[in-house]
């Protein structure tokens, strides 16, 4: 639906891009060039942005790093992945992508909804639940195992996050969820 939607390219490119990383919406559409490493295919978030104030490596697959390109072309030198509207000074408006979901006819679904999604069908499909709970910079619950354990499980979440987009894709081509 989105990929057939009328609107704004870069927006289309920001929604997309929500379902290969499955990061939170403030962190991609606050996102600046600075961040994303397109050579060494990793996105490097630092803790200031970030939910628990740690920073957080997101690896791309081959189709985020393609969708990231075209996001660079449309953003005309601005510093932000995702600039407004109405200035190349600030990011995306924090509504935009609740807005497009909404002209979708996605009333009861929100941005948030990706991770889940994201979640779900990762955990459905056999992934280890630390790797699947790292990628979404989800904090130990555990206090004592989060004392000790500093593992970033970068490898294999490499090997996740591109087993994701390729099954994003199938289903994009008409393949079943």
């Amino acid at each position: 639906a989105v990929r057939q939607a009328g609107g704004r390219l870069g927006t289309r490119i920001a929604f997309e891009l929500l379902l290969h990383t499955f990061v939170r919406k403030a962190e991609l559409i606050r996102a600046t060039w600075d961040e994303i490493a397109l050579e060494a295919a990793e996105w490097r978030i630092p803790a200031h942005r970030m939910k628990a104030r740690e920073p957080h490596i997101v690896p791309l697959s081959t189709q985020a790093v393609a969708l990231f390109q075209r996001a660079k072309e449309l953003a005309s030198a601005s510093k932000y992945v995702f600039p407004s509207i109405s200035s190349l000074m600030k990011p995306l408006s924090d509504t935009a992508l609740n807005n497009g979901l909404r002209r979708l006819g996605y009333e009861h679904f929100s941005p948030h909804g990706f991770r889940r999604t994201a979640s779900t069908m990762l955990n459905e499909q056999g992934w280890r639940p630390e790797i699947i709970e790292r990628q979404l910079a989800h904090r130990e619950r555990n206090r004592i195992r989060a004392a000790y354990n500093k593992a970033t499980y970068l490898p294999e979440r490499v090997q996740m996050m591109q087993a994701w987009s390729d099954h994003v894709d199938g289903i994009m081509r008409g393949g079943s969820i």
